[in-house]
């Protein structure tokens, strides 16, 4: 398995640089793209970097591929499994976990970084939502709270209230959502209290 895997990201510098080619860009021009430097993107291309997500998700959307295929994922026959990622403009990606009629979603979003005054673009829908931070720091606001959640916490709200997710300046961030659209709620179950035999 772990062979596999080495096998599978020491191919990727290759996979980049025919990308790279096949569109007549330069390596200046790819890093004026995706915002990686020159002399890092020349090591991934030659192998001698391996890449990272932060790094994937840039160079997916400057050549115009999915992460799946800059990684030669095999498919696996099961859509629920393969689901494809959403590439968004602002660098975001969106990656749908379920693939079924209502009841409550799971998404796994990847978020850039941001600048921590970047104000935010309030919405409100219909709605539960809960949020579990994968990596980094999620700025939350909601209504007229400003919250940092850090790796392993979580939180869960009404999204008819006004809400905003985001990065902050300390690097990029993943979270888990688990959305009801029309008002579903995760069930959790609380541990039993001390002393109780259940």
């Amino acid at each position: 398995m772990e062979d596999e895997f080495d096998r599978t990201l020491d191919a990727v510098g290759p996979r980049l640089k025919r990308l790279r080619l096949r569109t007549e860009m330069t390596l200046a021009d790819l890093a004026a793209r995706t915002g990686i430097s020159v002399s890092t993107l020349s090591r991934l291309e030659a192998g001698l970097r391996r890449p990272t997500l932060e790094q994937l998700l840039p160079l997916a959307k400057a050549h115009g591929a999915t992460l799946d295929e800059l990684v030669d994922a095999p498919p696996t026959g099961d859509p629920r499994i393969h689901l494809r990622p959403v590439a968004c403009s602002d660098g975001s990606a969106i990656i749908p976990l379920t693939r079924r009629p209502g009841g409550i979603q799971a998404y796994k979003f990847v978020l850039p970084a941001s600048g921590d005054d970047t104000p935010p673009q309030m919405r409100t829908h219909e709605g539960y939502d809960w949020v579990y931070v994968l990596n980094g720091t999620l700025r939350l606001v909601l209504g007229d709270h400003d919250l940092l959640l850090g790796a392993g916490e979580a939180a869960e709200f009404d999204t008819c209230t006004p809400h905003w997710f985001g990065a902050t300046a300390s690097g990029p961030v993943e979270f888990l959502s688990l959305v009801g659209r029309q008002g579903e709620r995760a069930h959790v179950r609380a541990a039993p209290k001390a002393g109780s035999s259940t």
